[in-house]
């Protein structure tokens, strides 16, 4: 009997143990309370979204299409089941005013016919079946519909439900207005051109979503009935406008603004005779209140975003990839490229009560350069570059309490006060205003490419800049709980030290080009000074002195030298970017392993030598 104790005790102690997980699961199931220990907040819902969930005027019911079976590859099956995690979190919320309903669209059945009559797009999987995974969301007579929910728009997934549940409550589309110093909704004549123009694909696709009302560029009042405002390039804006755009802000409303140093879109005629030249724009007064710094006269140049190569590399026109976005933010989580071109930056102090919030950024590599040098290019550009060392912000959002720019009100002729002028001093609540120095990026020429195929213009976007424009417009018109959204984080990881490794070694190949163009001009200097030295030597002095072939042959040591150097820092960087995706490989796939088999050899010896003992 003694032989078999310990087995008894053990077999015992495993089966209370088993009772005590199963007893504890079962009440702490019962427990309302909920937390959630993800790196990021998956599974929390944003203050905006339970201000729309428990606010639902009427129910609304959500419909599911979601494809099951084992063809589905694991990773979708994954994502899948995230989805309808989230909207368990938001049935959490609404309670009774969100029905939930859930369909597998198996391949001929009944399911798979309503999933096409609600508009739901299939996948394509690689094995040929095809998988669905959208939503419809309905009230009344009101639908939206999410075609097809991809795995890449995880981190806006809230953000695309909560806007579909709130735009099925609202009956009206909303009206927003549109200034601009450029003829973005066209024009019938232009005297300088004297031709006509048709309006930009942004205005068409704004009058697509939403009702677009103009706002002269010489307003002194934003009609009452305009909630939200896209001011593009602000050219020669008078102290009248400046001030009907601080009482808008101050009243509430929702203002984007698009200013340039160098409108490469807006070639301003000068003198006869004298070639056009690019316009700028800027909004002193209420960035000096905003605390905001813009110099219209500085174009950005980025060596790590600059488009082009060899001769015609141009830092001043930039192709901004998602290293550049803000990735929490729901205007620039999906955008993956953007084309900014002769842009500038801004330099961003928020004043007290105003919080600031960068959605696009230059590289640590940047700088800004004067206008006259902004269509540079190749070596020219390159040659004198000095980078900053820090990001500049290209786009920001800033958030709190507006106070006017314009303390003692709008003034006229002798700096005497205007009468029968409004005169708020400050936001009853919070309010929001996005800045972006370029105005190119707007333009037909620089966001889509127009074809001509049997007589009918097909617009094909060359990029996310009017995805930009457009969500930024889109989130401000939604109201204040969607403007609170953040976006989502996401179950997929990147690893980012690489890119920084790869960064600080572009800093290096940069700084040995300039030591390189340094050198150049110092042997060019010291080969004219001992030309001038041999005197006159007439046509002898073409030819080249001992001391010459000398400093010649110090310099071609010199540059073959630095490349040498140059392969050597493209070397170390692949060979520190391989040692960091082994190291974090081996991290992420045998160190919990590991430390639990070390555990549990620990264990193993310390009960041995209780035995022993």
């Amino acid at each position: 009997m003694k032989k078999y104790e310990h087995l008894l005790y053990s077999a015992i102690g495993l089966i209370a143990l088993a009772l005590i997980l199963v007893a504890g699961n079962f009440l702490l199931a019962r427990v309302p309370a909920r937390v959630d220990l993800t790196d990021g907040k998956l599974y929390t819902l944003s203050d905006g979204t339970k201000k729309v969930l428990r606010n639902l005027p009427a129910p609304v019911k959500v419909k599911l299409y979601i494809s099951q079976g084992e063809s589905v590859p694991v990773p979708l099956r994954s994502f899948a089941q995230r989805v309808e995690d989230l909207v368990r979190e938001f049935k959490s919320v609404a309670g009774s005013s969100l029905i939930v309903e859930r369909y597998n669209p198996r391949p001929d059945s009944e399911e798979e016919d309503a999933a096409q009559l609600d508009g739901i797009e299939p996948q394509q999987l690689a094995t040929g079946e095809q998988f669905y995974l959208g939503a419809s969301v309905t009230q009344l007579d009101r639908k939206q519909t999410i075609a097809s929910i991809s795995p890449q728009r995880e981190r806006l997934l809230e953000y695309d439900l909560v806007r579909a549940i709130s735009r099925v409550g609202t009956t009206e589309r909303a009206k927003i207005g549109l200034m601009a110093g450029l003829p973005v909704l066209g024009e019938k004549f232009n005297p300088f051109t004297r031709q006509s123009s048709e309006p930009w694909v942004l205005a068409n696709e704004l009058k697509s979503q939403f009702e677009v009302k103009e706002v002269p560029m010489s307003a002194k009042e934003v009609d009452k009935d305009v909630n939200v405002l896209l001011l593009i390039h602000p050219r020669d804006l008078q102290p009248e406008q400046e001030y009907a755009l601080d009482q808008f802000v101050l009243r509430g409303g929702k203002l984007i603004v698009f200013v340039d140093p160098y409108a490469y879109f807006d070639q301003q005629p000068q003198m006869p005779g004298v070639p056009p030249m690019p316009s700028s724009s800027n909004l002193p007064t209420l960035f000096k209140a905003w605390g905001i710094e813009f110099d219209p006269n500085k174009v950005l140049s980025d060596v790590v975003f600059g488009s082009g190569g060899g001769a015609r590399y141009t830092p001043t026109v930039l192709s901004l990839n998602r290293t550049a976005f803000s990735r929490d933010d729901v205007v620039t989580g999906s955008i993956e490229t953007l084309l900014y071109a002769f842009g500038g930056a801004f330099n961003v102090k928020p004043v007290d009560g105003l919080k600031a919030t960068e959605l696009l950024r230059s590289s640590p590599n940047s700088m800004l350069v004067d206008n006259a040098n902004a269509t540079k290019s190749g070596d020219e550009a390159t040659r004198s570059f000095k980078p900053n060392g820090k990001a500049m912000p290209l786009a920001v959002r800033l958030t709190g309490r507006f106070k006017t720019a314009f303390p003692e009100g709008l003034k006229g002729d002798k700096d005497k006060p205007v009468p029968n002028t409004p005169a708020l001093r400050e936001s009853a609540s919070d309010n929001s205003v996005i800045l972006v120095a370029d105005v190119d990026m707007l333009a037909d020429g620089a966001a889509v490419d127009i074809q001509e195929i049997f007589g009918r213009k097909i617009v094909v976007p060359s990029n996310g800049n009017l995805a930009f424009a457009l969500g930024m417009v889109e989130q401000f018109s939604s109201g204040n709980d969607l403007i609170s959204l953040r976006s989502r984080t996401s179950s997929f990881r990147p690893l980012t030290v690489v890119r920084e490794l790869e960064a600080e070694a572009q800093k290096q190949y940069f700084g040995k080009i300039q030591a390189l163009e340094d050198e150049l001009q110092k042997t060019n200097a010291k080969l004219q000074e001992l030309q001038k030295a041999q005197g006159a030597a007439g046509k002898g002095g073409q030819l080249m002195s001992s001391e010459q072939q000398a400093e010649l042959e110090r310099f071609r040591k010199r540059v073959a030298e630095t490349r040498l150097e140059l392969k050597e820092v493209r070397k170390n960087l692949r060979q520190d970017a391989e040692s960091l995706v082994f190291f974090t490989k081996i991290v992420n796939i045998a160190l919990m392993p590991l430390l639990v088999a070390l555990f549990g050899l620990g264990v193993a010896l310390i009960r041995r030598r209780r035995t022993a003992a």
